[in-house]
This record gives structure tokens, sequence and C-alpha cells, in this order.
């Protein structure tokens, strides 16, 4: 959400038959968001992040995550975060906040791995938590991303501090991010692709989130889907989202990321809508406050001219919000 920068030169190279991970290990990817970011004033990022927002806001959004990790440093992780904490001033979504310090090895530290993850864990996670930047901490355990052992060392930075965490895991590969991340009580499992019943078995007993990213599997052109029937023996509560972002998945829809979960991934119509509602919620740990009807809860409702909440993920593009209420004030 919080970026600057255009990657359609990558779209195009997808497109030729380049892999996301030959374009990482080219220089390209996440980096060259990066270096776009770092160079971007904080106005600027404020004015593009805020354009984004709204368009989800005018589809039925009223909660979302931003994450950082296009900074890569201390400077510029705390300005994507300040951007993601002002955005929730001025619009009308309750917007929670993931430090993705551990998204890749920026350049100058390139072969450095662990004394990067020092570098998160002893500079830049304490001082954003002092200044309450972030709600959780994600890493991207992978084998182009940090190793298992990395990632533990950032989880054990946030517990110390309190703050929950989250993980890509499973995207391309399984290093056992996900059984890792159930030791730590994750809020959320990211992307998932690779992930074998040890793991669903492990993020069942913690309770954490599957969170399904179709938008992500489809402009990669990937062939392995998450275990879905695996997640259902095994009642894990599986959310959907865009991970809206400006590679892999540069797509700002959750009604169409509905869609594609029923005919890429195989979900059912109510399976898909509760993954955009009370699952997704769940992802953000405000399922006490939003993401169903309830007394008690947060009156964030949206009104559509449907005839079934299934029409909502049969077809998208059609149906224009009728009314919008957030914490019970209209907004639409």
């Amino acid at each position: 959400m919080v970026f600057a920068g255009n990657r359609a030169d990558e779209f195009e190279q997808r497109l030729q038959g380049v892999s996301y991970a030959d374009i990482a290990k080219q220089g390209g990817g996440i980096q060259a968001t990066v270096k776009a970011t770092r160079a971007a004033s904080e106005s600027t990022l404020f004015d593009m992040a805020f354009a984004r927002a709204s368009a989800m806001s005018q589809q039925g959004v009223t909660s979302l995550e931003v994450k950082s990790g296009y900074g890569l440093d201390i400077d510029t992780e705390i300005k994507i975060l300040r951007v993601a904490r002002a955005l929730e001033e001025v619009l009308p979504l309750t917007i929670k906040t993931t430090f993705l310090g551990a998204h890749a090895l920026p350049l100058e530290y390139k072969g450095r791995a662990d004394d990067y993850i020092t570098y998160v864990c002893d500079e830049v996670l304490p001082q954003i938590a002092e200044e309450k930047l972030a709600d959780a901490v994600d890493v991207f355990c992978e084998s182009i991303g940090f190793t298992a052992a990395q990632t533990e060392k950032v989880f054990q930075a946030a517990h110390a501090l309190s703050l929950p965490v989250k993980l890509h895991a499973e995207q391309l590969s399984n290093i056992g991010g996900s059984v890792l991340a159930s030791r730590y009580q994750a809020l959320s499992v990211d992307h998932i692709e690779f992930l074998d019943e040890a793991g669903v078995k492990a993020i069942a007993a913690s309770d954490t989130v599957a969170v399904l990213l179709p938008g992500a599997f489809y402009c990669l052109h990937e062939t392995q889907k998450p275990p879905i029937e695996l997640l259902r023996k095994y009642k894990v509560p599986m959310a959907v989202a865009t991970d809206f972002n400006p590679g892999s998945s540069p797509m700002g829809s959750l009604p169409l990321m509905m869609n594609m979960g029923c005919h890429l991934f195989g979900l059912s119509a109510q399976e898909s809508f509760a993954g955009a509602t009370i699952n997704g919620a769940k992802a953000l740990g405000v399922d006490d406050v939003v993401g169903s009807l309830a007394v008690g809860k947060q009156a964030d409702i949206v009104s559509w001219n449907i005839d079934h909440p299934r029409d909502l993920v049969y077809q998208f593009g059609l149906q224009p919000v009728h009314k919008m209420w957030k914490a019970g004030k209209v907004i639409i």
C-alpha cells in the first residue's frame, strides 16, 4: 500500500516466462521498489497510498492491513509506517500496521543476512515499537528470503516487545515456516502454497489463520495450490486477501480475490465470503471488534443491491456499494 515506483517492466518479463525468483536474483523485484520508496518523500508516499486505500474503501473495504518492507532501513521503514498511521486518521478505515523489515536483504547487506537480521532486531524493531508504529511483525521466510533460524530471531525480538507475529510462509518452497509460526502463536501465515500436512496440523493447533492470496498465485503463474482440503480437514480458518503490492500482486480488488479464490483454489462461495470478513478480521487480530454482525461489535456494515451474499463472489465489477457504515456512521 505504501510504496513508490512502478514495476510494469517485470510484468512484461513474467509474460515472457521469467520467474519471480529469477527477477529477484537479477536485483529486480523488491529491490526496485525499495530504491524508489527510499527516494520518495513522506508526503509523496502519503498521496499515493491515500489514493490506493480510498479506492479499496469505495469497493466496500472497512478494515485493512498495511505492511512495511519497502524501506529495509530504519528511516524508510519508519516513514512507511508513519504514512500508514496517518491514513487511518483521514480515511474511514481501520488500518492495522505490520512491520515487514525482514522482507528482503538490502543491497548494502549483500552476503550478510545474519548481520541484517541483527540490525532489524537490535535497532529497527525497538525504535518502531517505541513509537508504537506497528501492530504486528512479519518475515518473508523463504528460499529467496530468510531462513527459519533468522525468522525465529525476529520472532523472539518481537515477542520481547509484546508484538504479535505473522509470516510469509511456504509460497515458493517449504522450509518449515508455518510450523515455526505456530510455535509463536502467529496471527496468520500468508501464501502457503507449499504447506504440508504437518504444517496444517501445527497452525490448526495454534489457531493461526491461513491467508490465501490468489492474486499473487495468478500473477506469478504458479501451479502449486494451497492445500485447501487439508485446511478444511483440520478446520483452519481461511482468509482471502489481495496481497496488494507493485510486483507479485498489483491487484487492489477484494471482490476479485473472492472470485479468484473460488475459481483458482476451489473455495466455496461461503468460504470465500468468510475469508474476506470474519477470517480476515481474525488474521488482523480484530475479530472481536469487526468482521461480523454481532451484538457488541463495531457497526461496520456494507449494503449491496444483490439477492444473496454469494452474488458478491459470483461476479465482480458490477455491484457498486449501495450504502456503507463505519463504526455506525454513514460514509457512502
